[in-house]
């Protein structure tokens, strides 16, 4: 059995800190700056709550909890390391590291109090994500769970996540109930397109309570200009000015949200589009139909699909992005429906060309349906696109961006209510940076997330509707002669 452990909590100058420590909400989240101590705090908590376990009749304090990241090699290089620098590895530590095997790393806690009471907890560490992640969660019966870093997690993950707590300890066992179950996170800000930020400003589910510590930095008098904030948390813990030389060589919105908290969207990653610049290409105000023309509408399928309509303006040459349809955890046969009723009820009377990931034609292996059948069963007059190839949809969208209209505006306009393709476009849709040391290197496919399914419904609108099929014909057919090019003129 292990030696008794000193257990110390909180940090004593850290207001927002210690609220998010002594909080027992069923749902905490706590967001702020780089260096802030959300992480630890996180931590720190996991901690508190397996010594306030009440313990059973062997006097033994029994929990579990799931430690979650979206990637591995985030999780192993960062949550795992984070949550060992307090539980510790090796002679004095908490408990022990189990890696390797068919199970995901896991830490089995064992430690004794003073009362003579025994903590014994488990902390398993999944790596979620995509939305079919949430097939992981299903089997697991635990106490709570730690999401690091919450923004980079799908909504359809914690929704799963929330309905697996609070089922350990369990009287069936001959136990006793959690004393506290639920689940905390941490985060840097998100986008206030996303979801933590809609939860946390807009919704405030019941029973869930958000924490947001000061800024590192504030934006000074002069333009361009940060200053560091004295009142900034955990400053005691970091490198003398750690906010004033990190934002040497920043962007303003990376500076925005990583050190001053704000709400904001980061590039992270080389942006599949990157010809699209958002003050170029999005216009001020929402574009109107054009009664002239028919919709053309692009889907992506998967659990995250996608419909974005679009309009060639023939007149003009114009390819224009009106809006989007996006929805998360949904299968095709909900989607459907769905999407029928928002087109019937925004749009209707106006005729609709439909076109579709070719994959949305294959049978899936418990049913006859495909995608496709079942759009086609709710109203919608789906096809598939010709081709599936990468060079020729990132074509669809890449050559009207570069092409100027006689107007002297660009082929390629998106209207500011299509915010996912939008922030798609500018960079959430991104091949993502590989880390090797003084290489700019990056993944050979771009990641799929939730800026992916729209960019990539945009691609398959503009594909069928005629874009890009000159990326599919030879350079050198594609040239004039000079007796032709003086024929034509």
């Amino acid at each position: 059995m292990a030696a008794a452990t000193e257990i110390r909590l909180g940090v004593p100058q850290y207001p927002v800190l210690n609220d998010f420590l002594r909080c027992r909400s069923r749902v905490s989240a706590i967001m702020g700056p780089l260096g802030s101590g959300k992480t630890f705090a996180a931590v720190q908590r996991i901690l508190a709550q397996m010594v306030e376990q009440e313990p059973n009749a062997k006097g033994e304090r029994p929990t579990r909890f799931l430690a979650v990241r979206n990637t591995y090699p985030d999780l192993m290089g960062t949550t795992v390391k984070d949550f060992l620098a307090i539980f510790g590895e090796g002679a004095g530590a908490l408990g022990k590291m189990r890696y390797g095997g068919l199970e995901p790393p896991t830490y089995r806690v064992d430690f004794n109090l003073e009362d003579g009471t025994r903590v014994l907890s488990e902390v398993i560490f999944l790596a979620l994500d995509r939305d079919d992640a949430v097939r992981k969660l299903r089997g697991y019966q635990v106490t709570g769970v730690w999401f690091n870093e919450m923004k980079e997690l799908v909504k359809s993950v914690v929704d799963m996540a929330d309905l697996r707590h609070g089922r350990y300890p369990s009287m069936a066992s001959g136990s006793v109930k959690p004393t506290w179950n639920g689940m905390l996170g941490d985060t840097n800000a998100p986008d206030e397109d996303h979801w933590y930020y809609h939860l946390a400003e807009e919704v405030r589910p019941k029973g869930w309570k958000f924490f947001r510590q000061p800024a590192g930095v504030f934006p000074g008098e002069r333009e361009g200009e940060w200053v560091p904030n004295p009142d900034a948390e955990n400053l005691a813990n970091l490198p003398q000015d750690y906010y004033l030389q990190g934002l040497e060589g920043k962007d303003p919105d990376w500076i925005r949200v990583m050190l001053s908290n704000e709400y904001g969207f980061v590039i992270e990653g080389k942006p599949v589009h990157p010809e699209y610049v958002d003050s170029v290409h999005c216009t001020p105000e929402p574009i109107e139909v054009d009664l002239r023309y028919p919709l053309i509408v692009g889907i992506d399928f998967g659990r995250t699909p996608a419909a974005v309509l679009t309009q060639h303006i023939e007149d003009m040459g114009r390819r224009v992005v009106l809006d989007e349809l996006c929805a998360t955890d949904m299968s095709a046969a909900i989607f459907g429906p769905e999407l029928k009723r928002w087109l019937d009820t925004h749009y209707q009377g106006i005729p609709v060309e439909v076109w579709c990931d070719p994959a949305g034609s294959a049978q899936g292996q418990a049913t006859e349906d495909t995608p496709i059948r079942i759009l086609r069963a709710a109203g919608i007059p789906a096809q598939p696109c010709s081709s599936n190839s990468p060079d020729l949809r990132r074509a669809a969208i890449a050559n009207p961006a570069r092409r100027i209209c006689m107007d002297g505006k660009p082929a390629l306009q998106v209207s500011p209510k299509a915010k996912m393709v939008r922030k798609g476009l500018m960079g959430g849709f991104a091949y993502r940076r590989l880390k090797i040391a003084g290489s700019e290197r990056y993944t050979d496919l771009p990641d799929k997330n939730i800026y992916s399914h729209p960019v990539e419904a945009a691609e398959y609108a503009l594909m069928g509707g005629g874009e890009g099929r000159e990326a599919l014909i030879p350079a050198n057919r594609n040239r004039s002669t000079p007796s032709q090019t003086q024929a034509i003129l």
